[in-house]
């Protein structure tokens, strides 16, 4: 993956974010072509609800924030990009490893830089489907992702 900002090694550290960590979020790594990022959520003792679910908190944690990171990376340091907010729905619960691939299509990130580059900004909404280890959906998330040029 050729990025600015946004290398396999040093994103391995965020595994060590707190939230992350306590959650059982595990970065595992980005597409070759950096258009994706994976993302996964053990159910363990600790990071279970009383139903023996995975909560809702944690799965909404799980999604945050890699199209940010994503849109940032392919856009370059000469813009800012935000998480600006997020919708999940949840379908199922969580009973298994929770897996997610975070996918932006260079389409879309020619769209946000041609929007952001015309119009000065723009909020952009990316969908992204949470599968537990046997391919159900648990659940769905849209992220809106603001981006604008700097001035």
């Amino acid at each position: 993956m050729s990025s600015y900002r946004f290398k396999q090694r040093k994103m391995r550290w965020i595994n060590l974010y707190p939230p992350y960590l306590g959650a059982g979020i595990r970065f595992k790594g980005f597409s070759d072509d950096g258009y994706a990022c994976h993302v996964e959520m053990k159910l363990r003792w600790w990071n279970k609800n009383l139903f023996n679910t995975h909560f809702g908190g944690s799965i909404y944690a799980m999604c945050d924030p890699w199209f940010c990171f994503i849109v940032l990376d392919k856009l370059g340091p000469e813009y800012i990009v935000w998480d600006k907010s997020a919708t999940v729905r949840f379908i199922k619960p969580g009973e298994r490893t929770l897996k997610a691939v975070f996918r932006a299509k260079p389409e879309e990130i020619e769209h946000i830089r041609s929007q952001a580059n015309s119009l000065g900004k723009i909020t952009y909404v990316f969908t992204a489907e949470i599968l537990d280890s046997k391919g159900i959906l648990v659940a769905e998330v849209d992220k809106e992702v603001y981006a604008r040029r700097k001035s």
